[in-house]
């Protein structure tokens, strides 16, 4: 039976995650190594090693416990929406999903130009069953238990329906990273609102 991590041991695994986050923002994952993490964390790299596999263990872990939640809201939301309506849960995760991508896009960006390490980080992520197709998963689910209960027309396509939403969603992140807050002029709420509302009037 695996032993509960002591108060300890979770504080350093905050700690890490700080430095990992920390490093990752700013000179950015390709650079940021385990030797730099640790030394951030007043840690050795030894000790990075008992919480954490590596860096790309550090990487989801940053992204599903810093950043939006995505993945979590879809499934929380697939499960029970409360007294939100379709058009409001699909409005949230839109919304959540241009705030993820908005935070997680210069995060990842560097890897795009090494591509031996781009490998390494997908052969990483892979074995930890992580990785960007999960959101798009995940929300295709959700959308294909609405057709089964009858909430959406029956020849509508949950995969497509989804990359949609989340294509949109990261062409807005994509256009406010380059453009600055001048473009797109909408508020994200705002966009997310009527992103929804189109989405759901195609396929309801």
């Amino acid at each position: 039976m695996p032993q509960r991590p002591t108060a300890s041991g979770a504080r350093t695994r905050q700690r890490i995650l700080d430095a990992a986050e920390q490093l990752m923002r700013t000179v950015g994952i390709a650079r940021a190594t385990t030797k730099e993490i640790a030394r951030a964390a007043g840690i050795s790299e030894a000790a990075l090693y008992r919480h954490f596999s590596g860096k790309e263990e550090m990487f989801v872990k940053v992204l599903e416990e810093r950043l939006p939640g995505l993945s979590t809201l879809i499934a929380n939301l697939a499960q029970d929406p409360g007294e939100r309506t379709t058009e409001e849960c699909l409005a949230e995760i839109a919304r959540t999903a241009t705030l993820f991508y908005e935070a997680s896009t210069p995060i990842a960006a560097p890897l795009f130009a090494e591509p031996a390490l781009l490998e390494r980080h997908r052969e990483g992520l892979r074995k930890l069953g992580a990785g960007p197709h999960r959101p798009l998963d995940t929300l295709a689910g959700y959308l294909r238990s609405l057709r089964e209960a009858g909430r959406v027309r029956a020849d509508a396509d949950p995969d497509a329906a989804a990359a949609l939403l989340l294509g949109a969603c990261y062409q807005r992140a994509q256009l406010t990273l380059l453009a600055g807050e001048e473009s797109p002029p909408a508020s994200v709420d705002a966009f997310a609102t009527s992103l929804a509302r189109t989405l759901l009037d195609g396929i309801r």
